[in-house]
């Protein structure tokens, strides 16, 4: 018999598709008679919208229709989540816009460049009003609110009733104010949908997306469609990270225009429409203390989080509750307290992004932690063993309530470790400052663990075999580049034997399959792979069943050859029915023998699986940087991730995960940044002002895994898409701050871009360097105790 091809590397079998071209995009699809849309947006942050001129667009050569708000007829609503009823948003402004970027029209055209056009030439009345940037400026008492009706601009509160005294039962309490900054999602493929009308009152709704059967949902309720009537496809998706999750604006603007003038309607926004209408993230400002005796064992924890909800709160401003959730991190804290307060802004409204409140909490606990390393005069690598969770806690539940499934926090520290040569670099540190180098080395340390599968702990899965021998797999996640088809290909051949290229996956379409909760919260090998893999032990089941019926022999004597894809009477290979058999002579099976509900003429299995609750990855990353003292320039040289997601199913695809993870740690801790103007214009809305990471900024990375195995699936699995972001971002932070440390500095805002850590040095060495702890605004003094935010809104924000 052959060797299980789990864990070992498997080449992707996604990939010739999409190299060679074959494989289509939203904006490949050949749709005929189709129409192109653009949208007319808002250049104010906030005004008064009054008549809006459309003459000039519709005289344009091309242009077939300009819609507003009151020819959709459709009502303002929520994405994912409703935060409050006040938050609702119109697919086109109505009467009021909220920030730039916000759609006023719809045009639609016979070309794209006509539909541009013609976005372009509409102009509208509008009386400009106060426009609120900043979520702190928003939370004060006298602010103006950005929706009266709600009569202040506090989105989501979640307060402690029992406040924590880190004063009376700590020697040292290091403080520290910390901004996680606004950042942009920036998938390779920006947003976009197409929508396809039927006579029938059906249609069809391709959209790039993570989650088609969600959406379906969602649109089927705001645009006022039988939901039995919508089919909801996802074609090949070029990236989502959170930002393509669920209903947005757009989509009903569209599928109402397509409704309205029965034509299928297509939209693909530039990159500068998606850099201001696809949601942005992060926008955390974070007021952290720490208790600690002078032995470096922390007391407490005591956080006031300020976050940014944009300017239709929805799913993004649930995520700062669920960065309070991950505030245990991996350590022994005796009491947390956290307080958190979510502003209406005039800005983009804010989603998820890799990770979705959880790199958030890491970033906030691991600067703290080095905050406190630096003050103690304690090794940062020595202060987390001294307080992690042991061993033999778990399964552990956390003060914020949670239960983690298992952990070892010390192995993955104690292999970035050593995988690093980490006294070897502390020695050359040294050195470098003992010569006076201007080239100066920094060492970042950073310990993670974080929730995956939280939004939701159940997936579908099918496997059918046909006549031909080649077997079709159908499952409710759906892939946008994270190797799913080579995964579940790998999870059937394992237990038929089916050659790989044999084997297709079906997703993203649900006419095809009946439901799933489609991918995010890195929820598809542990939930989608699991009930892929129970249903191809059912088929396997099914297929003994037939194939001892057909061998007249007993079903205890039939066995599975996977080295030769055969089924038959062990030890007797003159007696095996290849699948292609089997297949084709499920007929002959007498009534009930697979199975009663079982579709006649197919030899197939399928079924839900439940885990029953989140997992836990976690990990440790080390980051080394050089900073040059006189232009502030970081250079990272090198990045060790070692990430435990459990049991490795395809080394390969995890490492994959690792890069991208790390590069976009990279991209936050020293790059990215959202920012706006004195009058709320946003001043990155194309990737010349909005910095992302490219190859030539990168090292090498170095990646590892430990596996401990969660008890909570068949497979072991946890998940692995964004724990590398979680665990890069601070280490690359504190890596910056460690070159710096030697001049007093104990805290440097992200991006660390070279003119903010140039101004750094500059004040260090000029002897003025601020407090990097000022006290939480006065918001906090006032809000309603106890008010909670909904469980399932947060759950859904966990899943994204």
């Amino acid at each position: 018999m052959a060797g299980s091809i789990l864990g070992t590397r498997v080449l992707r079998t996604e990939d010739p598709a999409l190299l060679v071209g074959s494989g289509k995009y939203l904006d490949d699809l050949d749709i005929p008679g189709k129409l192109f849309a653009a949208f007319a947006r808002s250049e104010y942050a906030h005004a008064t919208l009054g008549a809006i001129d459309i003459s000039e667009a519709m005289a344009i050569p091309g242009v077939v229709a300009v819609l507003t708000s009151d020819d959709l007829g459709v009502a303002p609503h929520h994405g994912m989540a409703m935060v409050h009823p006040d938050f609702a948003r119109p697919p086109l402004a109505d009467g009021v816009v909220r920030f730039v970027g916000e759609a006023i029209a719809i045009v639609v055209a016979e070309s794209a460049a006509a539909a541009e056009d013609g976005a372009a030439a509409i102009s509208a009345d509008f009386e400009p009003l106060t426009a609120i940037t900043d979520p702190e400026e928003a939370l004060e008492l006298d602010a103006l609110a950005i929706f009266p009706k709600h009569g202040s601009n506090q989105a989501v509160v979640v307060t402690d009733a029992v406040a924590v005294d880190l004063e009376a039962i700590s020697d040292v309490v290091v403080r520290g104010r910390y901004l996680n900054q606004r950042i942009a999602v920036v998938p390779m493929e920006p947003n976009g949908c197409a929508a396809i009308p039927a006579d029938d009152g059906s249609m069809t709704f391709y959209a790039s997306t993570q989650m088609p059967h969600g959406l379906r949902f969602q649109l089927a309720k705001a645009v006022g469609i039988d939901r039995e009537k919508l089919r909801v496809i996802a074609p090949q998706v070029g990236g989502g990270f959170g930002g393509k999750a669920g209903i947005c604006a757009e989509y009903s603007a569209v599928a109402a225009a397509a409704r309205h003038l029965r034509r299928p309607v297509t939209w693909t926004p530039t990159r500068s429409d998606d850099l201001v209408s696809l949601p942005h993230s992060r926008g955390q400002i974070q007021y952290a203390e720490v208790g600690c005796k002078f032995d470096g064992t922390f007391t407490g924890l005591r956080v006031h989080l300020v976050g940014d909800g944009g300017a239709y709160p929805a799913i993004g401003a649930m995520l700062p509750a669920g960065t309070k959730r991950m505030s245990n991190g991996t350590y022994r804290f005796p009491a947390i307290q956290f307080d958190v307060a979510v502003a209406v802004t005039n800005t983009t409204p804010m989603g998820a992004y890799r990770g979705a409140g959880r790199p958030e909490a890491t970033a906030l606990l691991e600067r703290l932690v080095d905050h406190a390393a630096l003050q103690l005069g304690i090794d940062p690598v020595e202060i987390r063993r001294r307080n992690f969770l042991a061993d033999d806690v778990f399964p552990f539940q956390t003060l914020t309530g949670i239960t983690y499934d298992i952990g070892e926090y010390n192995t993955p520290l104690d292999k970035a470790v050593l995988e690093a040569g980490y006294d070897e670099l502390r020695k050359e540190q040294a050195e470098r400052l003992a010569r006076g180098d201007r080239l100066v080395l920094g060492i970042g340390v950073a310990a993670y663990v974080e929730i995956t599968a939280g939004g939701g702990a159940s997936e579908f899965g099918a496997v059918e075999v046909h006549a031909d021998g080649s077997a079709t797999v159908r499952a409710g996640t759906s892939a946008h580049g994270q190797g799913h088809q080579t995964a579940f290909a790998m999870l059937v051949n394992d237990q038929t034997g089916i050659p790989m290229d044999r084997i297709r996956l079906v997703d993203g379409d649900t006419a095809l399959v009946p439901t799933g909760g489609g991918t995010g919260g890195s929820r598809s090998l542990q939930l989608g792979g699991s009930a892929v893999h129970k249903a191809t032990g059912m088929l396997v089941d099914k297929a003994k069943q037939l194939a001892a019926h057909l061998l007249e022999a007993d079903v205890g004597d039939i066995e599975v050859d996977t080295e030769n894809g055969t089924v038959g009477v062990a030890g007797v290979p003159a007696r095996a029915l290849a699948w292609a058999e089997l297949a084709g002579r499920v007929d002959e099976a007498p009534p009930g023998l697979l199975g009663d509900g079982d579709t006649p003429g197919v030899l197939g299995a399928e079924g839900d699986f439940d885990q029953g609750g989140a997992t836990f990855p976690f990990g440790a990353h080390i980051s080394v940087v050089e900073v040059d003292l006189d232009t502030g320039i970081t250079t990272v040289v090198r990045h060790v991730a070692v990430d435990d997601c459990g049991t490795v199913l395809n080394p390969l695809l995890v490492e994959g995960q690792q890069h991208g993870g790390v590069a976009a740690g990279i991209g936050q801790a020293l790059f990215e940044e959202v920012r706006f103007g004195d009058d709320a214009t946003p001043l990155t809305t194309n990737l010349t002002d909005y910095w992302i990471p490219t190859a030539d900024v990168l090292p090498r990375f170095e990646v590892r895994s430990t596996q401990t195995p969660t008890p909570l699936n068949p497979l072991g699995a946890k998940g692995i898409g964004e724990a590398s972001t979680i665990g890069a971002t601070p280490a690359v932070q504190n890596a910056v701050i460690d070159a710096l440390a030697h001049l007093g500095v104990r805290h440097i805002d992200m991006p660390c871009t070279p003119e903010r850590v140039w101004r750094t040095i500059q004040a260090a060495e000029a002897g003025t360097l601020p407090d990097p702890w000022r006290d939480p605004p006065a918001v906090f003094e006032s809000l309603r105790s106890g008010q909670a935010v909904d469980d399932d809104a947060l759950s859904a924000a966990e899943g994204i």
